[in-house]
């Protein structure tokens, strides 16, 4: 019995995290480069798998059968083995739907963008149909019969009211990247939007999540998309239901093993101390931006004197990339500047639940290792620049305004509703 995920490349992929912790059968990562997939297919060594980039489309010659909705969305992302001849479904439009459904989001008689034009896309404009969008319009680099390019987006749906990206644009590692760059489109110019949905779940949240989540626009990754269609998988596979509850579970402890906490504020609020206690408890790694810093540059403060702020913040921001990029599941803390750059900003959401530690002015003390706010009146200018800047950029904001014990548990305890 061989249960699986069929791939070109799956170094990142959840997928055996998930289906292992349904509990049912053994599953692995099958990585078949292109010259050696009709060798697989033909093989026919499995007894069911998921099926992802690039193979979606290319299973489908292979099939006995296909379902009705695959065969109309055009993309197979689960194929059973029975008895020699292989079946063909796709259960990622279910995940998708329900991700959609979970958001809030209400497509009907609504226009829809769906970034891409690959098997995923093709998801996506069922799904869209089924929840009544009025208008869908593909959307990619050139336009053609069935595509318009962005520019077009731009020009002629600039008050379209939801955006699907189902392009890999953002995916690990390039977490810097959007599916507007180097088209003159910003995500600015769509005036109307009431929600974006990203089936990238790896980083938790893109770029482009980010983005809009910092404009105000509600918006999600993949991650709840990829369970649910596993736990749909799943029921394909074995012929036994998954629960409702056991998909909404196994989502939670997925996005808490994989989520960072991270602290933001000022210098002196707290964050070392209470990122550490909040490692202790919940048994996770600890990282201190400015002690990253050290290891690599010297103090923060040396730094800072012999090459000035501007040297400092472009040293600092490789050390928050580097250190986001290899960092799933632990607590950071961050230096009391480290906000002040949007690109900080989007590296360390990413991955990461960002809590501001909010601690009065007053019990705050300067002191000389701060050269930015080595004194009172310092200190007061630099809060007060970055005050807006700490409450619009995190996920919740917390007062210090007790024990660092306490605090901590505040924290843990959100962080794990």
């Amino acid at each position: 019995m061989r249960y699986g995920l069929l791939g070109e490349k799956l170094p990142h992929s959840f997928s055996k995290e998930i289906h292992e912790k349904l509990g049912r059968y053994t599953y692995e990562l099958i990585e078949v480069a292109k010259e050696d997939f009709a060798a697989f297919a033909e093989k026919r060594d499995f007894t069911a798998i998921n099926i992802t980039i690039p193979y979606k489309r290319d299973i489908i010659p292979y099939l006995a059968t296909i379902s009705e909705q695959a065969e109309k969305i055009g993309a197979v992302n689960v194929a059973l083995n029975r008895g020699g001849e292989l079946h063909g479904y796709n259960t990622d439009f279910l995940g998708l739907r329900n991700l959609i459904l979970r958001a809030g989001f209400d497509l009907n008689g609504k226009t829809v963008l769906i970034l891409g034009y690959g098997g995923t896309s093709r998801t996506a404009h069922a799904v869209c149909e089924a929840l009544g969008a009025k208008e869908i319009k593909f959307v990619k680099r050139t336009a053609d019969e069935t595509v318009i390019s962005y520019a077009d987006a731009a020009r002629d749906y600039a008050g379209a009211e939801y955006i699907i990206n189902t392009t890999p644009c953002g995916m690990y590692p390039h977490t810097d990247a959007t599916p507007f760059d180097g088209s003159g489109v910003r995500l600015a110019d769509f005036k109307n939007l009431k929600g974006i949905v990203d089936v990238i779940y790896n980083p938790l949240r893109t770029k482009l999540v980010n983005e809009a989540l910092l404009s105000g626009i509600p918006a999600v990754g993949g991650l709840y998309m990829l369970v649910a269609q596993a736990t749909e998988a799943a029921e394909l596979f074995t012929g036994e239901a998954v629960a409702e509850e056991e998909t909404e579970g196994i989502y939670k402890d997925l996005l808490l093993a994989k989520q960072n906490v991270v602290l933001t504020g000022m210098p002196g609020c707290g964050k070392s101390t209470v990122g550490a206690l909040i490692a202790e408890k919940l048994s996770r790694a600890f990282y201190d931006t400015d002690e990253e810093f050290t290891k690599k540059y010297g103090t923060p403060a040396d730094y800072i004197r012999a090459h000035g702020e501007p040297a400092f913040r472009d040293a600092e921001s490789k050390v928050i990339a580097e250190l986001c990029s290899n960092t799933v599941g632990g607590v950071i803390s961050t230096g009391g500047g480290a906000i002040l750059r949007r690109e900080n900003v989007l590296t360390l959401r990413g991955n990461g639940r960002i809590y501001f530690i909010d601690r009065d002015i007053a019990d705050i003390m300067p002191t000389s290792d701060r050269p930015l706010s080595s004194d009172r009146e310092m200190l007061e200018k630099r809060y007060a620049e970055r005050y807006p800047i700490y409450t619009g950029t995190c996920d919740v904001h917390v007062k210090n305004d007790s024990t660092a014990e306490a605090l901590a548990e505040k924290i843990i305890k959100d962080f794990e509703k």
